[in-house]
């Protein structure tokens, strides 16, 4: 068949779609080790919650026929948004309104609405780009573009910690912004590495926006205030400048595709058009299946109390098993010269196996024909896909959402499959 450039584009093997279909399958058929996706974890309690909720609005007069039958505005649940202003505003004392706010389905497709009303083809005939100031960053974000070469990228510095951990920081020293420049994105916490941007890191990040004269743009999907799966200090920020993206989906809710922008009037009215454009309104059954625990504030209470403590365990848990299976992780030594990234939140750890005799792209396949899935590294380099650096191809992603015996097993094939190329 005969497509244009968007189908073209739109069509080709991407990162993002085969992690889904890897996701898909592996969920399907229910014999491989899914280390790969970012399925959130089912945590009992929140599924718990959850299943009242839905007997609640089930008893409420017609509330199940209103939930599956009416639109909602091309903003989303009207009291939703007003109720999530109000907890911003009176928790945290963002000066924002319900006119701030927008959803959509899924944070994707927000995050893809807000790259191409920044860059891509301007007005006046010039092209701008998406900056990232710190890769690695999320495999979503690489075509998410609607021409190609809609990225840049920054290398990060690389800070060696003690016990075989790093860490990645913004290199602020070589963060060049050109006019060419639509936009800054950064996500905090990071996928794939789970890296948290110091407080620091984000101010002199906005600051250079402001002088710029762009938005900054802070994928929130696994920060604060929910679901708040973060093991350090972060304090959630938002600005005029800013546009803060949130999900429902590591709250526990993946699959009802609810998306949050929380921007300066103008922008949050343009995502609401595009709404409006693209898929008249956004799904209402994820914002109505939280709306109360946004009303009462108990979406941050479960988030701190519930969420975060059951993904710091699985974190640290996973990490000791990784020390168990590779050996003390010095970065160096006789055996697998091994580093992971120090876990500050979302739901992976990042393993950067130095000087690995393959591609993480080959790594992934003979793990999967072992019938253990992760997420080769060079996908989360959007930005620098032409840029050599070694780098690129010794990192792989290891989610630990899975069920603890999913998540050993797999650790093990992944430790014996490294072995034997070390060897």
């Amino acid at each position: 068949m005969n497509l244009s450039k968007f189908g073209e584009k739109f069509t080709r093997k991407a990162g993002i779609t085969q992690l889904m279909d890897d996701l898909g399958a592996a969920m399907a058929g229910g014999d491989m080790l899914m280390l790969g996706g970012g399925n959130p974890a089912h945590i009992p309690e929140v599924q718990d919650l959850f299943r009242e909720r839905m007997e609640a609005i089930l008893a409420e007069p017609r509330g199940f026929e209103t939930m599956i039958g009416n639109y909602d505005g091309s903003r989303g649940n009207q009291a939703f948004v007003e109720a999530l202003a109000k907890l911003l505003r009176e928790t945290f004392g963002w000066e924002i309104g319900p006119q701030n706010i927008a959803l959509t389905n899924g944070a994707q497709s927000g995050l893809f609405y807000l790259f191409n009303l920044f860059a891509g083809e301007m007005p006046d005939g010039s092209k701008k780009k998406i900056l990232f100031p710190l890769t690695p960053e999320y495999i979503g974000y690489a075509d998410a573009g609607l021409s190609d070469d809609f990225f840049e990228a920054r290398r990060p510095s690389i800070e060696l910690l003690e016990d075989g951990q790093f860490k990645y920081h913004v290199d602020f020293q070589a963060l060049e912004v050109g006019d060419n420049i639509g936009a800054m994105c950064v996500s905090r916490p990071t996928n794939p590495t789970g890296n948290v941007l110091t407080g620091d890191e984000i101010m002199h990040l906005d600051a250079i926006a402001r002088e710029k004269d762009i938005p900054f743009i802070i994928d929130g999907a696994y920060g604060t205030p929910f679901p708040d799966i973060i093991y350090t200090d972060a304090t959630p920020i938002w600005s005029s400048n800013t546009v803060l993206t949130m999900s429902l989906s590591k709250f526990g809710l993946p699959n009802l595709r609810t998306g949050i922008v929380i921007a300066r009037e103008e922008i949050a009215s343009a995502i609401a058009d595009i709404n409006g454009v693209m898929n008249l309104a956004p799904g209402g059954i994820g914002s109505r299946m939280a709306m109360e625990m946004v009303r009462t504030g108990e979406i941050i209470r479960i988030s701190h109390e519930i969420i975060k403590p059951f993904y710091k365990r699985k974190a640290f848990q996973t990490l000791e098993l990784f020390r168990q299976e590779l050996g003390p992780s010095t970065g160096s030594g006789p055996a697998v010269p091994y580093r992971i990234h120090k876990p500050e939140g979302a739901l992976f750890l990042w393993i950067w196996f130095q000087d690995l005799p393959i591609t993480s792209a080959e790594l992934y396949e003979r793990l999967k024909k072992r019938s253990c899935l992760v997420v080769p590294g060079s996908y989360f380099f959007p930005g620098l896909e032409n840029e050599d650096w070694q780098h690129k191809h010794e990192c792989i992603r290891v989610t630990y959402a899975q069920d603890d015996a999913v998540v050993a097993e797999g650790v093990k094939i992944i430790a014996d499959e490294v072995r034997r190329l070390f060897a």
